[in-house]
């Protein structure tokens, strides 16, 4: 089992250029949390999530329509390949403490995501259980890791 075997295909994407209210409508009508921001080669940029949206909301104060999606990006995203195991899409969540990785291609182009959901689905079908490293103990440390609080780093991430 490889990442390209779990990752979500063909996502929706947008430019740096676009506003804030056009990423937002995107999570919207996709149940999503997060959009990949791509250039004119759809090489990947940047991600930026519906937190991103709502601080530059609360920090820039004016209408969604009024900022660019590059004024609230995260730039120079972490991502992974197709080929990858899930064990190292784990380990890079966790390292990273985000919940997704734009899967690229060896130029940047973005191919699909991944995101703690999919690995956890994979182990609940049991698809990859043990035969990649990866274990629920590395999906639950991961989940600690990317959901504490800023000021906190759990103890497995510190000590990297």
């Amino acid at each position: 089992m490889k990442v390209g075997d779990l990752m979500s295909r063909k996502p929706r994407t947008c430019s740096a250029g676009e506003t804030l209210d056009r990423a937002a409508r995107i999570m919207w009508e996709d149940d999503c949390g997060c959009v990949p921001v791509v250039d004119e080669q759809n090489r990947v940029i940047g991600m930026i999530t519906d937190r991103d949206i709502c601080m530059a909301a609360y920090t820039q104060g004016v209408p969604l329509s009024a900022s660019s999606i590059a004024s609230a990006m995260a730039k120079n995203p972490i991502s992974c390949a197709p080929s990858d195991m899930p064990a190292t899409a784990e380990h890079l969540m966790q390292k990273h403490r985000i919940r997704r990785l734009p899967v690229v291609d060896d130029k940047r182009r973005l191919i699909g995501i991944v995101s703690l959901a999919d690995l956890a689905r994979a182990m609940a079908t049991r698809q990859t259980f043990g035969a990649d490293g990866m274990t629920w103990q590395a999906i639950a440390h991961t989940l600690c890791a990317v959901s504490a609080p800023r000021r906190f780093v759990p103890p497995s991430v510190a000590a990297e």
